[in-house]
């Protein structure tokens, strides 16, 4: 049985931080508009600030779908299934906000995520505010054994300078406005602080 909570508790908390792979649910207000459900992972790349506000780094890699409708709207949900231990869903529906590189927030976010995480490739940090707190029975999540994080993504992005990564993506369809022709990413990026 589903239940609600008034926070991301000390035990939500701990499940969410334990959990390798997460999913991240948003949509434009439009009805013709796409909507978007992205897999998130990479180790280290998502924090519980406190009992309403996550934040999670945006990567390069794909398209800005998520980012454009947060401009947009606002609206996003993230959800961890178990697919390991007890069988739990949970979610947290809310509102999100792309902090860009070139926000003054943007240092500070950033210093709330494990140092050793490799940031090649970081185009925003995606801060969520909880509206919603809940649970569910993971009954039909099917059980499997998490062997590690893929490293091709941080080994490719690792290569690019900033310019290198700048290029990729203003190269990049659907990056600077989504696929429905919202604002997206700010291209050309703003540096990152501490680079220019």
């Amino acid at each position: 049985m589903g239940k609600q909570y008034e926070s991301i508790n000390g035990r939500l908390r701990a499940f969410i931080e334990r959990q390798p792979v997460y999913f991240v649910a948003t949509a434009p207000v439009s009805t013709d508009g796409h909507v978007n459900v992205s897999p998130k992972g990479r180790s280290g790349t998502l924090v519980v600030i406190d009992e309403l506000t996550l934040a999670y780094l945006d990567f390069g890699g794909s398209t800005a779908e998520t980012i454009a409708h947060l401009r947009e709207n606002g609206r996003i949900t993230l959800m961890w299934c178990a697919f390991d231990g007890p069988p739990t869903v949970v979610r947290v529906h809310g509102r999100g906000e792309p902090v860009f590189r070139d926000d003054p927030r943007f240092a500070g976010l950033l210093g709330r995520f494990d140092p050793a995480v490799d940031g090649s490739g970081l185009r925003a940090i995606v801060l969520v505010r909880a509206e919603r707190v809940s649970d569910s029975c993971g009954f039909a999540v099917p059980l499997m054994d998490y062997r590690a994080d893929r490293e091709l993504h941080a080994q490719y992005f690792g290569r690019k300078d900033e310019e290198e990564f700048n290029t990729y993506c203003e190269g990049k369809q659907y990056v600077g406005t989504s696929i429905d022709g919202l604002p997206a990413l700010p291209l050309p990026l703003p540096p990152r602080p501490g680079t220019s």
